[in-house]
């Protein structure tokens, strides 16, 4: 049966918090026996489109744990075993509006009502969640649309997490354009250009030279940021660019014949840069010096590092040779263990014992708090049935050719050196 396409309120305010609607339809989950899937009659919950991860926040009281769109009807699926939380995490927070009427925010109190086919509920979206979504979109779609006015490339990819933004361009961008075009960005967001929203005719989305060009069933959306961006899209963005605050290129790299960057916007731009204030902060402190200096310290001490680490392994082959010398002579059979040994010093060690021991060669390294490594080698013998065998008894991983084993197993060398006993 068709069902009629759920009235999307979030394209009519894009700035609505709560809202009221009729349950249509109402179905346990197919994968989680504590979810309902919940169609309404109209909605503010912005589903998982373009791109952009779905609005959070509660309906009828329980909390939405995803919003789906399908044929134009839009389904949320709510989790009836969550505890009733405040969607903007902070218990004390109250509704308020600043000069301009944008709320900045609110507490969340919300009774339970009964989920069935006809009930009239209340929603409520997260706010801060659908507007750290809208800064972000917003101000992709300014450096989507500078990247294709300068270059002609398309944005081929994009994707809208609580945590990353990223974008997929069809062709490579250098570091010094992107930190050009990152400029201009922030450029148009101290502006604070209004952003339009539009639903042009057929005749009129005809002549309009437009970003996503896709084809696209009913009204096409249109949203433009005047001298920077005209792109068909779905989301709801901020009404004025300076809302975005901010636009950080976060990383870079080549990717399918282009570049991926990944950005954020706003309080999440603002977030991140706090995090690494921290960390600058703690390896000031750490190496008693100022901000400046931090760079030429972790050179040093890498370097340091870098010297103490071939002094040790020059240390450790010493030690290893000395082992070596002491094996038995009169024995088939030659096993090692030795801590902190690489594993090509230790492939290299059991070639030498193959060529001096008859039977198995086995180098062991680790220790019985995380296991060990394995190595074993032979030129008359199958060592894959040691490997078998502390597979088996001890759960060992890895395998090889007959004349060589590889693997690693989470055991003490007691036990190791057990089944040892029964195979060699």
């Amino acid at each position: 049966m068709s069902m009629t396409e759920t009235i999307k309120l979030y394209d009519r305010d894009a700035y609505a918090i709560e809202f009221e609607a009729d349950i249509i339809s109402c179905e346990p989950n197919k994968a989680d026996d504590k979810q309902f899937d919940i169609i309404l009659n109209q909605t503010l919950f912005f589903p998982e489109e373009g791109g952009q991860s779905p609005d959070m926040g509660i309906l009828g009281g329980y909390k939405v744990v995803d919003v789906q769109i399908k044929n134009g009807v839009i389904t949320h699926t709510v989790d009836i075993s969550a505890d009733d939380c405040c969607i903007m995490g902070k218990e004390e927070a109250q509704t308020e509006k600043t000069t301009d009427g944008q709320i900045i925010g609110m507490e969340c109190v919300s009774e339970k009502v009964e989920l069935a086919a006809g009930v009239h509920v209340q929603g409520k979206i997260d706010w801060q969640h659908r507007f750290y979504n809208m800064q972000q979109h917003s101000g992709e779609h300014i450096f989507s649309g500078i990247v294709h006015r300068r270059f002609g490339f398309e944005n081929v990819g994009f994707h809208l997490s609580d945590s990353v933004v990223t974008m997929d361009f069809s062709g490579v961008i250098s570091p010094e354009d992107i930190a050009e075009v990152e400029h201009e960005v922030n450029v148009a967001i101290s502006k604070n250009i209004p952003i339009e929203v539009t639903y042009p005719s057929r005749d009129e989305l005809a002549q309009l030279e437009y970003r996503s060009k896709i084809e696209i069933e009913g009204q096409v959306r249109i949203v433009t940021v005047p001298g920077y961006d005209v792109c068909a899209c779905c989301a709801p963005h901020v009404k004025r660019t300076g809302e975005i605050g901010m636009l950080k290129v976060m990383n870079y790299q080549n990717y399918k014949g282009g570049v991926r960057i990944s950005i954020l916007c706003g309080f999440r731009a603002l977030e991140a840069f706090r995090q690494k204030c921290d960390i600058i902060s703690e390896l000031m402190g750490i190496f008693t010096t100022n901000q400046e200096a931090i760079v030429d310290n972790v050179t040093k001490l890498k370097a340091v590092n870098q010297s103490l680490k071939s002094e040790l392994g020059t240390a450790k082959s010493a030690i290893l040779d000395y082992k070596v010398a002491e094996l038995p002579a009169d024995t088939d059979n030659a096993v090692l263990f030795e801590d902190g040994i690489d594993t090509n010093t230790a492939r290299n060690c059991v070639n030498g014992l193959v060529e001096k021991y008859s039977g198995f060669s086995a180098f062991f390294t680790g220790n019985d708090e995380t296991g060990y490594s394995f190595i074993i080698g032979s030129k008359n013998a199958d060592c894959n049935t040691v490997a078998a065998a502390l597979r088996n008894k001890l759960g060992a991983r890895g395998g090889g050719k007959p004349v060589m084993v590889q693997g690693s197993v989470k055991a003490a060398k007691s036990e190791i050196e057990e089944v040892l006993k029964e195979v060699l």
